[in-house]
């Protein structure tokens, strides 16, 4: 058992390793009337990436290269106050893509997460401790028209919504009692429920959420290069 996971912290506990809680905190979107600065948090919009870094792309049945949606970026500094037990770095960037074309209206994109838990492949998530030398970076359709929908602000809280963005949520849309093996104890780092806004309506199946799924011994370690994914729908 790694020396910083104290007794008290202990709220499940695996043969291998102990998971330690952080309370679900809410992530609560509003729209902005001016760009958002470089390493903000911010749902949709381009994200911030360290210069140099490529954009994250993957083939699709054809073999042709496509970039993965943008979900969020979330300044972990912050979460920190949220989140006493280390859960999460306090520091850096964690930015998350995903194959996700399909429930933003595009349904001629057949590659995407589904209801069952998806491949590594299907998201990305980085995280950036050091964020001094970042840029943002603009997909471009074939006219020259930035791709992304309109950026929107994120606020971390433990107040009510009626949307259910969380860091570290409940499994609340989970008809069974744990994941499929072998990811029984893995946990929910980031949700994103459907919603609407100006220029969006991102639907995953009927009024469902998206699940980024992570191994608590990953967590603990800051790897989050597998990560998987699920939709869930009520």
């Amino acid at each position: 058992i790694p020396s910083a996971h104290r007794l008290e912290d202990i709220t499940q506990v695996s043969p291998y390793y102990i998971i330690r809680a952080m309370k679900p905190v809410r992530l609560k979107l509003s729209t902005v009337d001016q760009a958002l600065p470089t390493g903000a948090s911010r749902f949709w919009g381009n994200p911030d990436l360290p210069r140099g870094f490529d954009y994250p792309m993957y083939k699709d049945f054809e073999g042709d290269d496509v970039p993965y949606v943008f979900v969020c970026q979330l300044d972990l500094s912050e979460l920190a106050q949220m989140d006493a037990e280390g859960v999460l770095p306090h520091k850096g960037l964690l930015s998350f893509f995903a194959k996700i074309d399909h429930y933003t209206g595009n349904y001629f994109d057949t590659d995407s997460i589904g209801s069952a838990i998806s491949d590594t492949d299907d998201v990305r998530v980085f995280y950036f401790e050091d964020t001094r030398d970042m840029e943002q970076v603009v997909l471009i359709d074939d006219d020259d028209i930035p791709m992304a929908f309109h950026e929107m602000k994120i606020e971390c809280t433990m107040e009510e919504s009626m949307e259910d963005h969380f860091v570290m949520a409940e499994p609340t849309y989970r008809e069974w009692e744990t994941w499929d093996h072998p990811y029984e104890d893995w946990q929910i780092l980031l949700q994103i429920d459907s919603c609407e806004g100006s220029d969006f309506a991102l639907n995953f199946m009927d009024c469902g959420v998206l699940d980024f799924l992570i191994d608590p011994a990953d967590l603990a370690a800051r790897r989050f290069d597998r990560v998987r994914a699920i939709v869930l729908s009520t």
